[in-house]
């Protein structure tokens, strides 16, 4: 009788490029490489680059030197999280409990992450609203949930504001949605969500048992009238909101990688799982640092730190519209979405590399913040201005000779 045939036997012939996995890095890493390369003014990735406060700096290296060097627990030092924890009663009038409701990760971006990894199933459906921060999407495709892109009105050129449109959301539903992505203030359209929308998108939230995950890592950088408002805080939302947040950008640390998550306490134990096993706890003397500036950096501080934006982005919006590239002027945050303009190209990308070959500037085409083949994000460009303002000035400097 004749051998079995091996079960691969009939299969068809792979070749190592089959295999090989189809993702690449974002733009806005693919920006900053071809910056980097030329020696070009950086306003495409937001790295914040102004410098820390020195309570945490020195706080750092303090506890460096002070041998605080080996793991912590996995949610934290404890020091940081009843710092946060105070923080949020001071500013939101949220209480919670430092020991069971708050997870100290590697950045906001490893908050995300390990909530995501808790709390969705492969197949779960998430809303997003558009323009949306591509980590978001990716990290939501990692765990092989469907990001779902809700489109926020455009706005027009006599109004800042990307408007919600609660008819949208309720018709992006459907009974595989699990949870719903809320960035205020946003990157990169640096919308404020309003109290309303809010509680529109909190009612829904409710009615279809949705989880809100929220990323307010720029909390602080807030312009005119505008309050921050976390979900969390609204009525019935305290038990279903995951909170994420973190330091890089208030303290200039982006390379710190300190962020912190807070939930329920019925949700802390499997994000934490996560978290332990993706990164095993965040920089233990860099927390240190974060919990001296938490403790004793004083309000003004933060009042500062968005005045200080605040001038910034009026720098660049000015920048912007004598270049030909109209802003969309931000609410917070500390991107601008800028009309391409005069830019040559067949696409966003494309005009995005012409004007770092004309200029030495970086910005990130518009096209990463919106769902493949919109036509939103193809007249769009998106500039930082968490710079240092010698550079920020330079790189004005240098967008006023496409005027030319």
């Amino acid at each position: 009788m004749a051998a079995p045939a091996h079960p691969l036997s009939h299969a068809p012939t792979l070749h190592l490029s089959d295999l090989a996995p189809r993702t690449v890095q974002s733009e806005i890493r693919a920006m900053t490489v071809a910056c980097d390369t030329i020696g070009g003014v950086n306003l495409a990735q937001g790295v914040c680059d102004t410098d820390p406060p020195g309570i945490v700096a020195e706080g750092a290296q303090k506890a460096i030197r002070d041998g605080f060097n080996i793991y912590t627990r996995l949610d934290g030092i404890a020091r940081l999280r009843q710092a946060i924890a105070a923080q949020l009663s001071r500013t939101h009038g949220l209480e919670v409990d430092p020991d069971r409701e708050i997870l100290i990760t590697s950045g906001a971006t490893g908050a995300f992450q390990a909530a995501l990894s808790a709390l969705l199933n492969p197949g779960d459906e998430v809303l997003l609203f558009e323009p949306f921060y591509g980590y978001h999407a990716g990290m939501l495709r990692g765990v092989r949930a469907v990001p779902v892109p809700v489109a926020l009105d455009v706005p027009g050129q006599s109004e800042s504001e990307w408007k919600l449109d609660p008819a949208a959301v309720r018709d992006a539903l459907t009974p595989r949605t699990r949870a719903m992505i809320v960035c205020t203030p946003s990157n990169p359209a640096g919308k404020v969500f309003r109290r309303d929308e809010l509680e529109t998108l909190a009612a829904l939230a409710e009615e279809f048992n949705l989880f809100i995950l929220t990323d307010e890592i720029y909390e602080h950088f807030l312009y005119g009238d505008r309050r921050h408002l976390s979900p969390a805080t609204l009525p019935g939302m305290r038990e279903r909101t995951i909170l994420i947040s973190g330091f890089s950008k208030t303290f200039s640390i982006t390379g710190w990688r300190i962020g912190y998550l807070v939930a329920d306490a019925r949700w802390i134990p499997s994000i934490g799982y996560f978290h332990d096993l993706l990164y095993v706890c965040a920089p233990a003397p860099l927390q240190q640092g974060v919990a001296d500036g938490v403790e004793r950096l004083p309000r003004i501080f933060y009042t500062q730190l968005a005045a200080d934006h605040l001038a910034k982005r009026a720098l660049l919006v000015d920048a912007l519209r004598a270049a030909g590239l109209t802003p969309h002027v931000p609410d917070g945050a500390y991107y601008i979405l800028a009309d391409t303009g005069p830019l040559e190209g067949a696409t966003t990308a494309e005009k995005a590399r012409a004007l770092l070959s004309r200029t030495g500037v970086a910005s990130v085409a518009g096209s990463a913040f919106f769902r493949t083949g919109s036509a939103a994000g193809e007249g769009l460009l998106r500039f930082c201005f968490a710079k240092k303002d010698a550079e920020l000035v330079e790189a004005c400097r240098r967008l006023a000779t496409l005027a030319g």
